[in-house]
């Protein structure tokens, strides 16, 4: 196996910084620290911007840092939406009940992709790029793809479903590997521009 390249170690770097990110983001959100990384958050996004102006002549490392790329912006959308949630008291998509019994948190689920749609066909860069990530997710656990047509659909029937409780909501997707297992899970959630006009 031939060694890495400066771009793969480049490449293992941002990922390892987007983790250290959402590692503290969970962190803010969850009430262990009282403000959110924004110095972390700056200097990764520094990183993606210098990766982002380097020629990528592999095609694999093109598609890795294009992923990795889309996973970031699909946090710092959440990441977002989730602080002027806080600030304004609201739940937001990071928001969980507390309840009495819950004396130790539970595992933390690995997210591996996230994003939010409110109509699928009109997003399907989005949605290509959810799909890449499950069934990337699925292959290194030895299960096989699923056809995209059939993926399409499903995503498009969650999002017809929740829409009609919760009429004018978009829908947030996560990829999620949790004790081994992967999973795609979807909730409703308020468009930004509802939060800001919600007094």
């Amino acid at each position: 196996m031939p060694p890495p390249s400066a771009f793969d170690r480049e490449l293992q770097a941002l990922a390892a910084q987007l983790r250290k990110v959402e590692a503290e983001y969970t962190m803010y959100f969850s009430g262990r620290t009282p403000r959110p990384p924004n110095e972390s958050r700056a200097a990764l996004d520094r990183a993606f911007k210098r990766s982002d102006r380097t020629l990528i002549e592999n095609a694999m490392a093109r598609f890795q840092f294009s992923t990795l790329q889309a996973r970031y912006s699909s946090f710092a959308e959440l990441w977002d939406r989730g602080v002027r949630a806080r600030e304004e008291g609201r739940g937001g998509p990071f928001h969980r009940p507390q309840t009495a019994a819950a004396t130790a948190p539970p595992a933390a689920d690995d997210v591996l992709h996230a994003a939010t749609f409110s109509d699928p066909v009109q997003e399907m860069d989005k949605l290509r790029d959810l799909y890449e990530s499950l069934m990337q997710a699925r292959r290194d656990d030895g299960h096989e793809a699923v056809p995209f047509h059939k993926f399409a659909s499903l995503v498009r029937e969650q999002v017809r479903t929740l829409q009609d409780r919760h009429p004018g909501d978009e829908v947030w997707f996560r990829v999620t590997r949790h004790e081994g297992k992967v999973s795609l899970t979807a909730r409703a959630v308020k468009p930004a521009a509802d939060e800001d006009g919600d007094a």
